[in-house]
C-alpha cells in the first residue's frame, strides 16, 4: 500500500510567508500613519485659515465704517477724525476714525465713534514671533492718539507681513499711502476701497501663504452738520 505525502510548509516557505506578512503590515502602517499626519496637517491649516479669515473680517468691518468729519478745527495738528496709511514695516501703519465701536454695557457713556490703529508687536511668550495688534481708542480727541486710553487686542498671532493698499477713484489706481490730513495728499477724503493682504508662514511646507481681501468704505463724503 502506497502512503500519500503529508501537506506542510518547509522552513523556506514559512520564512517567505512571514516576510510577506511583515511587508504588508509595514505598508498598512505607513499608509495609516501618512493619512493621520495629513489629516492633522489639514486640520491645523484649516484652523489657521479660520483665524486669518476672522481677523480679515474684523479689519474689513472696521474699514467699512471709516469716516471723516469736517466739523472740527481743520488747523489742529492732532485731528479727531482722520485716515492715515503708510507703507513699510511688518505691519503697514494704518489708523483711522470709525463708527465700528460696539457698546457692550448698558447705559455706558460711549458712542459708536472710535479711533482704530493696527500695528506689529513681538509675542511676549514666543521669541521671534510677531503678532498683529488692534488698538481701539475709547474716545476721539485732539490729544496725541497714543496717549489716549484704548483697548488693545491681539488680532492675529505669528504673522510675516500685513499690508494695505488704497484705491483712489480720482486716479483710478491703487496707492500704498494715504493721508486725509495733508493738503498735498488726500485731504478730506477716504479711499474708495481698501485691499488687505496678510502673509503667514506654513511650517509644514516651509512656504509663505498669502491671503487677500477687499472692502469698500461706505461714507465717502466728509460729514457736515450746519446750524443756524
Amino acid at each position: 500500500m502506497t502512503r500519500r505525502p503529508q501537506a506542510g510548509f518547509t522552513l523556506i516557505e514559512l520564512l517567505m510567508s512571514i516576510a510577506i506578512l511583515g511587508f504588508m503590515m509595514v505598508i498598512a502602517w505607513s499608509t495609516t500613519s501618512s493619512t493621520g499626519t495629513a489629516k492633522k496637517n489639514m486640520e491645523r491649516l484649516q484652523r489657521r485659515s479660520h483665524e486669518i479669515r476672522i481677523a480679515m473680517a474684523r479689519m474689513a468691518n472696521d474699514l467699512t465704517h471709516a469716516y471723516l468729519s469736517a466739523n472740527e478745527d481743520q488747523s489742529s495738528i492732532e485731528r479727531r477724525t482722520l485716515f492715515i496709511g503708510k507703507s513699510g514695516g511688518t505691519v503697514n501703519e494704518l489708523r483711522f476714525s470709525s463708527m465700528a465701536h460696539r457698546t457692550l454695557w448698558a447705559d455706558a457713556n460711549e458712542s459708536e465713534q472710535t479711533l482704530i490703529a493696527y500695528s506689529a508687536e513681538s509675542d511676549r511668550e514666543k521669541s521671534g514671533q510677531t503678532n498683529l495688534i488692534r488698538r481701539e481708542s475709547r474716545r476721539l480727541s485732539n490729544e496725541q492718539w497714543k496717549n489716549e486710553p484704548a483697548e488693545i487686542d491681539v488680532l492675529l498671532r505669528d504673522i510675516v507681513k500685513v499690508s494695505f493698499e488704497y484705491f483712489d477713484w480720482r486716479d483710478n489706481d491703487w496707492r500704498e499711502n494715504w493721508d486725509s490730513t495733508q493738503a498735498d495728499a488726500q485731504k478730506g477724503r477716504v479711499p474708495y476701497r481698501v485691499r488687505i493682504t496678510i502673509e503667514v508662514h506654513n511650517k509644514e511646507t516651509d512656504e509663505t501663504l498669502k491671503y487677500t481681501t477687499q472692502t469698500r468704505v461706505r461714507l465717502q463724503e466728509e460729514l457736515r452738520f450746519f446750524t443756524n
